[in-house]
């Protein structure tokens, strides 16, 4: 009757071990999605916020303006040109066929959205803008790009709303990284991505 209760609760222990591992992956799982949830919603506050002040014509070419993001953002880990960060401000704008005639160009992004305007705040190795990026040599000190109308690195990938000439988008893009839900050889590279636009 003894051996027959030790051996019973040998299997108890073993039934144990197997059920518990896969219940605790599936926790640390659920808490690393709790996490990341939670880090998305600031993510998305932090971009709306930026493209908020960004129609309103705040100039975040100055770096006191800038600093205004990097507060926004320093709980998520955003500095100065470094940090886990990164604020992508864009303004794009729609050239037609008519407008390119009537300005009679060569090689004229006719019937295109452009990138007028380009900031970036933040930590720039993090992520790049999936509007497109203009040749950095087209930005003037405050971000306007430079012969848009015919320049092809100005051409925005922007199909989210169908502007008319002399209308303008604002766009904020933000990307922050994720290092403390990475885990070795798996999910690495992890962050939130947001776009907002005005």
């Amino acid at each position: 009757m003894l051996r027959r209760k030790q051996k019973q609760s040998g299997h108890a222990i073993m039934e144990f071990a197997l059920v518990s591992m896969p219940l605790v992956l599936f926790l640390l799982g659920v808490t690393a999605v709790g996490f990341n949830l939670g880090r998305a919603v600031q993510v998305a506050q932090v971009g709306r916020d930026a493209s908020s002040m960004f129609v309103r014509g705040v100039d975040f070419s100055q770096p006191g303006n800038q600093n205004i993001l990097i507060r926004l953002g320093e709980k998520l880990g955003m500095a100065n040109g470094s940090g886990r960060g990164v604020v992508i401000l864009s303004k794009v704008t729609f050239i037609s066929a008519a407008k390119c005639q009537a300005l009679n160009l060569d090689n004229c992004n006719a019937n295109t959205h452009v990138i007028t305007q380009r900031i970036v705040v933040g930590n720039p190795n993090l992520r790049q803008s999936s509007l497109g990026t203009p040749d950095p040599l087209l930005l003037d000190a405050r971000g306007l790009v430079r012969d848009y109308f015919t320049e092809p690195s100005a051409v925005a990938n922007f199909s989210d709303v169908q502007l008319y000439d002399d209308e303008f988008a604002y766009v904020a893009e933000t990307f922050f990284s994720s290092p403390d839900l990475e885990f070795v050889g798996f999910n690495s590279g992890v962050g939130n991505y947001s776009r907002a636009i005005f």
